[in-house]
């Protein structure tokens, strides 16, 4: 029995042992339906993947084995190298490509068994710009719209182009757009047929810095209007400005998912950068159990620190520089960014 379905007497109008039986049963409940990766307990994943395997003719094994769950209007990034299996994932969950093995629920429809329904909820931008060079803006996306045989909807198409600033050039052939309207085009067929779900294979691939400053507004405003954004990218200030979540591939493992400023949180180090008065030509014995590093010119000194560990270390340092006669004349800190944190996590695969 669950909560949201129960249609008995009030908890407060029940005798004591029903109230503990009902208190007990929610809890086992709310322990049955947790969820390993991280979604709302009770609440089922929009995309849930289960051991998924990709394996081609060649040999090539894609994907060992991935094990996933997208929350629903979140937005999720997949980091990787080239080759780790980003787009292989993409390709199987969105009917591109078939799986070795495995299974793909998209809002609790099978990949196979239901895979209209699946597909009906999902939109792709892929890496390439593939379109029809020759069509109007306007005639591609009304066509997309089509292919799901989703009724007209001017006002729709109208609307999803004026956000991402193609209305003025709804009539405009395809082949006399820059790359950055092409991609916005492309973003705007993905989403026609009106998805719950939108993966961006490489969005920002090829674009100026402003243009990937709007394409990130227009993910966030994507997010906000309820739908479910899976992005992968080689740029990892895209993930570490705009994911909820993060996940990591290598070798076509699933090597860590986890929350962003929890990721950064425990997997991030701090460094101490200590500029001195004087330059030193190298470093003290008395300092070397410290592992610091001397910049080429002598100027400064830099100490990396766990922020989670019981003592960083700080206190004895700035001790030890003193007794040997060293003085600085400015500090300051750094945290590694998310860049730091995927180098180390992949070079550690290896």
């Amino acid at each position: 029995m669950c909560a949201a379905f129960y249609r008995g007497p009030a908890i407060n109008s029940i005798d004591g042992s029903a109230a503990r039986a009902f208190a007990a049963a929610r809890l086992y409940i709310a322990h049955a339906f947790a969820n390993p990766n991280g979604s709302p307990s009770g609440m089922q994943p929009v995309i849930s993947v289960q051991n998924l395997v990709k394996k081609y003719a060649s040999g090539l094994h894609a994907l060992k084995g991935i094990n996933l769950d997208i929350r629903r209007g979140e937005i999720f990034a997949l980091l990787g190298p080239n080759g780790a299996g980003k787009t292989t994932l993409i390709n199987i969950i969105c009917g591109i490509v078939n799986a070795t093995s495995g299974s793909v629920l998209v809002d609790g429809h099978h990949f196979r068994k239901d895979y209209r329904a699946a597909r009906s909820l999902i939109g792709l931008v892929p890496q390439e710009l593939t379109t029809d060079a020759f069509e109007s803006v306007l005639a591609t996306v009304k066509f997309s719209r089509l292919l799901f045989g989703k009724r007209p909807n001017a006002a729709f198409l109208e609307k999803v182009l004026r956000d991402l600033t193609l209305w003025e050039r709804k009539d405009s052939k395809i082949m006399t757009l820059s790359g950055g309207m092409k991609r916005r085009v492309m973003i705007a067929k993905a989403l026609s047929h009106e998805p719950q779900i939108l993966f961006l294979d490489e969005p920002t691939a090829g674009v100026d810095v402003e243009l990937r400053q709007d394409m990130w507004n227009i993910v966030r405003d994507l997010r906000a209007s309820g739908v479910t954004i899976i992005l992968t990218t080689h740029y990892i200030e895209e993930a570490e400005h705009m994911a909820d979540r993060i996940g990591v591939i290598n070798g076509g493992e699933l090597i860590l998912v986890e929350e962003k400023a929890e990721l950064m949180r425990k997997l991030g180090k701090k460094q101490l950068t200590l500029h001195l008065q004087q330059p030193l030509a190298a470093i003290p014995d008395a300092l070397a159990t410290h592992r610091l590093t001397l910049s080429a010119s002598g100027m400064d000194l830099t100490y990396s620190y766990d922020t989670q560990g019981e003592r960083t270390g700080i206190t004895a340092l700035l001790q030890d520089l003193n007794r040997t006669g060293i003085r600085f004349k400015d500090l300051e800190t750094t945290q590694s960014s998310l860049e730091d944190i995927f180098v180390g996590l992949v070079r550690q695969e290896r």
